[in-house]
């Protein structure tokens, strides 16, 4: 008796602990905390994070496009390790010959489809570093490994806790052309005149993270996972040809010697200016480019407590500015663009990059730095600390299609607002894609909003994500999946997580409590290095809200949200009143179903043996035929009930209410709050939420009991479209069936934009 009890309890454990594992707290998959990460989400009272200042002389060779660089790295260790050896990112040896991101690349010969396809394989580009030396300050050479894309120096000495070491490494590399092989960093070459133009970045050899969670972050770079970097100064001179214009993260600090007279008094109205101020004109720019200057200029840039340093060099540059008021310190706005990005981006990306800094700060952190500018370059989208390089190119004509201009907007407000996501608040982005693109792509969100009512965001509503999410599980990676190894990395690391945070905003938290915690989990976090778990505290620790079953279902897991109405039963209280009673009790009875023999019998049958003979119906025979009259004892058994029954409890068998039972099933396995829209026989509407947590003790199926004091004629599952349900058609009562057009051809290509089209129209009229 006492094992058959003992496994009954082991049993009940089990099945309890398998009803709620959705709902299981996230204290096996986290990091315990301690004093470098607190359980509140914060840094502990012994944070540390290393520092790596740089001092660079760059020079680019317009001739040859090859890239020569010499720079002192002074790097501090905050920790409380000794260090034996340091580790370096060597980025761009992805495009060494013999690089693993080539090797590894999975390939079918149906790739090929086009002869370019097969020239872009068989393409020969040799631009990995070519380090020359690597000595100490006073010139004694260092011992050095590479392993890829990352290079061991191996010291002397240990690098003891709060110490520092300087030294310096000469290299070179041939700047890849990002039309022939693609990449964050390159240059774009404009055949017509015979000219480039730089978008450069990961082109100097730079310091690894270390800290108290991977310590030295060294995961080989693939071309996906981006760049984890510790903060520090910089100090840059970059040597270019003289009728090159330069922007770069910081700021200039010989601007006397680059531009004309005329040039800085523009840049100083553009400082005082709240709309764009053109610094350098289409008409300057396209002078330098006929002209071609052989000499050089150095351009220097200072810039601290940044993580890394990008440039941008072109004769080609137009240059334009203004002011925004962040938290009461002035940032300098501006654009770079070569005429072909006219008219879309002397007309909009100065104007953008200032909303998304002013929007951003409100939702995250104040911007603290003085400049944010956007570089156009065609085909990319890529982001350093104060500089971002941008798509979105018109027509020869200068005519574009909608489809461009979000484009370019989007585009830009993405990359502008990676200022904070992770510039400022600096992620480990080799390892969680999602903290830094799929936070960035909220706020884009929340930014593109505030540009212009009903912009038509690509990512955030959450019945975007449906698609994906409903689609074949083989193919759909958890968001914590190292950045590498992501099965559709767009809508894993950017829709997915965007689409979870407005839904915690939306429907989860509510805005007031979402805006709160999120802008604690930035401010906790800026010019430090936060992780998954340090996110997920904060923002249950600032609101209150127990999260851990969000977090597990959708940032661990593959569940899609798809929640159906399987069963709706109506009830009605019994008033004991018989009047009432058999009244409603006849008006049912007279709308049931007649079963086609009864039917067919009061014809076929003349007369049934009862009806001729008197003799064969009894009391029940009697009693059936009266069942719905009230008779005197019904009466008087009514007002003895009346007698006893409390006035409440007469009052509510007495008020009519309608209670409807609901059975929903979870069939997409993702728990998620229910609301549910009521549409009443008088058409009136009412919503009612219920929090996801009705989910914790039955995960599959649950039922719910409504009452209401009308009838309801529909009801219907997520009618504002907030929880990335998979399937509508059964999220209605009565069930209804959405229509879906069957397409029978495909419609012929457009080969104008609209804007080319009016033109069209316009030379018609005139004819």
């Amino acid at each position: 008796m006492k094992k058959l009890l003992l496994l009954s309890v082991i049993q009940l454990i089990s099945i309890t602990f398998f009803a709620q594992k959705k709902f299981a707290q996230l204290d096996q998959e986290l990091p315990t905390p301690n004093e470098f990460r607190n359980a509140a989400g914060a840094p502990g009272h012994h944070y540390y994070q290393q520092k790596a200042d740089y001092k660079m002389n760059i020079t680019i060779d317009d001739e040859t496009q090859k890239l020569s660089g010499f720079e002192t790295i002074t790097y501090t260790n905050n920790s409380p390790d000794k260090l034996d050896y340091l580790w370096l990112q060597l980025d761009q040896n992805i495009y060494s010959v013999d690089s693993d991101s080539k090797i590894i690349e999975i390939e079918k010969m149906e790739d090929f489809k086009t002869v370019g396809d097969i020239r872009k394989k068989s393409f020969y580009y040799d631009g990995g570093f070519k380090i020359e030396e690597i000595k100490t300050a006073n010139g004694q050479k260092m011992r050095y490994l590479i392993n890829k894309t990352m290079m061991r120096i191996d010291l002397e000495k240990p690098l003891l806790p709060n110490t520092s070491i300087s030294f310096q490494i000469k290299w070179w590399y041939n700047i890849n052309d990002r039309m022939a092989v693609g990449g964050r960093s390159g240059y774009e070459y404009f055949e017509k005149d015979n000219n480039y133009l730089y978008t450069v970045a990961q082109y100097f050899p730079r310091m690894c993270v270390y800290n108290d969670v991977t310590g030295w972050q060294n995961k080989q770079f693939l071309g996906r996972g981006e760049f984890t970097l510790p903060f520090g100064d910089y100090d840059v001179n970059i040597t270019v040809p003289a009728d090159h214009i330069v922007g770069a993260t910081g700021e200039c600090q010989n601007l006397s010697t680059v531009l004309t007279a005329e040039q800085r008094k523009r840049l100083d109205q553009a400082r005082k200016s709240d709309s764009p101020i053109i610094i350098v004109t289409q008409s300057e720019a396209e002078k330098a480019e006929n002209a071609k200057l052989k000499q050089t200029k150095t351009w220097n840039f200072k810039a601290t407590n940044v993580r890394d340093f990008a440039f941008a060099s072109s004769r080609k540059f137009i240059w334009d500015a203004q002011n925004v008021t962040v938290g009461g310190k002035n940032v300098l706005c501006m654009s770079y663009y070569p005429k072909e990005g006219n008219p879309l981006w002397e007309r909009y990306s100065t104007k953008l990059v200032a909303h998304t800094i002013k929007t951003y700060s409100k939702y995250t952190v104040d911007y603290s730095y003085p400049v944010a500018i956007s570089v156009h370059s065609k085909s990319i989208g890529m982001e350093y600390p104060m500089i971002c390089f941008n798509g979105g190119r018109p027509e020869a004509d200068g005519t574009y299609s909608e489809q461009e201009k979000y484009g370019m907007w989007g585009v830009i407000i993405h990359e502008v607002g990676h200022n904070f996501f992770p510039m400022i608040i600096n992620s480990d982005e080799r390892q969680w894609s999602w903290m830094d693109e799929g936070l960035n792509t909220f706020v884009q969100y929340l930014t593109e909003q505030e540009w212009e009512r009903g912009y038509p965001s690509r990512r955030g509503p959450a019945y975007m994500i449906a698609d994906y999410m409903r689609g074949d599980k083989k193919t759909i990676s958890p968001i914590m999946t190292n950045s590498e190894s992501i099965f559709q990395f767009g809508n894993n690391a950017y829709g997915k997580p965007a689409t979870a945070l407005n839904i915690l905003r939306e429907t989860i938290m509510g805005r007031e409590l979402f805006d709160y915690a999120f802008k604690v989990y930035c401010e906790r976090w800026k010019f430090k290095h936060p992780t998954p778990a340090d996110f997920f505290r904060t923002m249950e620790d600032a609101s209150a809200v127990d999260l851990d079953w969000f977090w597990r279902g959708w940032f661990y897991g593959t569940d899609n949200v798809d929640i159906s109405i399987d069963e709706v039963k109506w009830f009605q209280l019994n008033t004991q009143n018989p009047e009432v009673e058999k009244s409603f009790k006849k008006e049912i009875d007279a709308q049931k179903d007649t079963f086609i023999g009864d039917e067919r019998n009061k014809t076929s049958i003349k007369e049934t043996v009862n009806e001729k003979d008197k003799n064969i119906d009894d009391f029940y025979s009697t009693a059936r035929k009266n069942k719905f009259v009230v008779d005197a004892l019904d009466k008087k058994e009514y007002q003895d009930f009346l007698a006893k029954t409390d006035n409440q409890d007469l009052e509510l068998l007495n008020s009519n209410n309608h209670f409807y039972e609901v059975t929903f099933s979870n069939i997409g396995g993702l728990p998620m709050p229910l609301i549910i829209e009521f549409t009443f026989i008088d058409d009136t509407k009412k919503v009612v939420r219920i929090p996801a947590e009705i989910w914790r003790m039955y995960e599959d199926k649950v039922s719910k009991v409504f009452i209401f004091d009308k009838e309801i004629k529909a009801m219907r599952l997520d009618p504002f479209l907030e929880t990335a349900d998979t399937d509508f058609n059964n999220n209605s009562w009565p069930k209804e069936i959405a229509p879906t057009k069957y397409q029978l051809f495909k419609q012929q290509t457009v080969k104008e934009n609209p804007m080319q089209r009016q033109k069209r129209l316009e030379e018609l009229n005139k004819q």
